[in-house]
């Protein structure tokens, strides 16, 4: 295996850190112009649906995907969800009533219910066991760049030229995210062809139990983000800030030299003692947001929850990956995944509940998701016995 050979960081990882670059700016670059876009088709109450519904088919998923990239390989894992991205971009244009753009967001999640998971099993297979802290920091630190990038341009986009051009180019970031890995060496020793008998998954093959409480943990992080992917653009409007996306822009660059820090701080302290860390600061920063009362203080509150987003993510996959069997990897980050997408759904469809396009409501949503955070920082607080030595690197 390309893991047992000296050079840790070969072509092949970079290629995966741009394809994961390109990707989330594709899908990420649309997100801060959705809630107006839906809002102009008349469907304003629905807003929580946005991520959502995307959150959903991308969890509903993972089983598939983990499965298949245990089988027929990583590669092919990636470019299906690349291709779902590139379909979606051409397609929002054409929606023209609020069920049509509801079921084009639920279609678009299948994209990072299988992208996600084949690159995360990818690096677990390249990097070795002492790096692999660091190796996932910096996938997500390409993926950070992309997050940041992708609303920042799209709103630039949207601003100059029209809502249109700017799902377009979103097609075009995830036509080169998939145009980069096309040709990328196969890591599954003996990947079988496809057929249709691979998708019929049965029930211990949804989740991993060797990894729960990674998986826990990263349910109650990302009930946070949920709040902030559905809130944040209407917040920032509230405040006076016309480019939707600086937030988005502000906590994914803050993130950035953090996740190779915390990448490799994990490494040598333990994932847990990061872990405690970062959802202390999750917690600090939610209800930091929740009172702040001008656009300069919301984007300083974005550092904070960039810091703590930036070490909870690669620490959470590495421990996840710790934790994992080799022949069933891809489960296991499938079973991380589909945490993320239940907490991230929660996240928005319990914010858009509690908001109700009530402005004085946003305190209120976001203290409630810190307490979702603090639930995390408690169980790792609390989470003392070591049941092998490998759960708590």
């Amino acid at each position: 295996m390309a893991a047992q050979t000296a050079r840790v960081y070969g072509l092949q990882f970079w290629l995966l850190c741009l394809s994961s670059f390109l990707f989330f700016s594709s899908f990420n670059m649309i997100i801060p112009e959705l809630p107006d876009y839906l809002t102009s088709l008349g469907g304003a109450e629905y807003k929580g649906l946005i991520i959502a519904l995307f959150t959903i088919t991308a969890g509903l998923s993972r089983p598939f995907s983990g499965k298949l990239a245990d089988t027929i390989g990583r590669v092919p894992v990636m470019i299906v969800g690349g291709v779902v991205c590139i379909a979606a971009g051409f397609m929002y244009p054409l929606v023209g009533s609020v069920g049509a753009f509801l079921l084009l967001r639920f279609l678009h999640g299948f994209s990072t219910g299988f992208t996600p998971t084949g690159k995360s099993a990818y690096v677990a297979d390249v990097v070795p066991v002492a790096r692999r802290g660091e190796a996932m920091g910096l996938l997500g630190l390409s993926g950070s760049l992309g997050m940041a990038a992708g609303p920042a341009l799209g709103g630039f986009i949207a601003n100059q030229f029209t809502v249109d051009v700017m799902f377009y180019t979103s097609s075009a970031a995830a036509f080169l995210s998939v145009a980069v890995i096309w040709h990328m060496h196969e890591t599954v020793k003996n990947p079988e062809p496809f057929r249709l008998g691979l998708l019929r998954i049965s029930r211990r093959e949804v989740l991993e139990p060797r990894v729960l409480a990674p998986s826990l943990v990263m349910l109650l992080s990302t009930f946070s983000f949920g709040t902030i992917l559905t809130i944040i653009p209407d917040f920032s409007e509230f405040l006076g800030i016309q480019n939707k996306g600086l937030f988005f822009t502000s906590f994914t660059l803050s993130s950035l030299a953090i996740r190779f820090l915390a990448g490799k701080a994990s490494d040598k302290y333990g994932r847990v003692v990061v872990l405690r860390v970062s959802t202390g600061l999750l917690t600090l920063a939610m209800v930091t947001i929740g009172m702040v009362s001008s656009a300069t203080e919301l984007l300083l509150a974005g550092v904070l929850f960039g810091v703590a987003t930036g070490m909870n993510s690669p620490t959470v996959y590495a421990w996840t990956i710790d934790l994992s069997h080799d022949a069933h990897r891809g489960r296991a980050m499938a079973t991380m995944y589909i945490a993320l997408e239940i907490g991230i759904g929660l996240g928005a469809l319990g914010s858009g509940w509690l908001y109700g396009n009530q402005s004085s409501n946003f305190t209120l949503v976001f203290w409630s998701a810190a307490v979702f955070s603090l639930l995390a920082f408690l169980y790792l607080m609390l989470m003392v016995k070591r049941r092998h030595s490998m759960e708590y690197v």
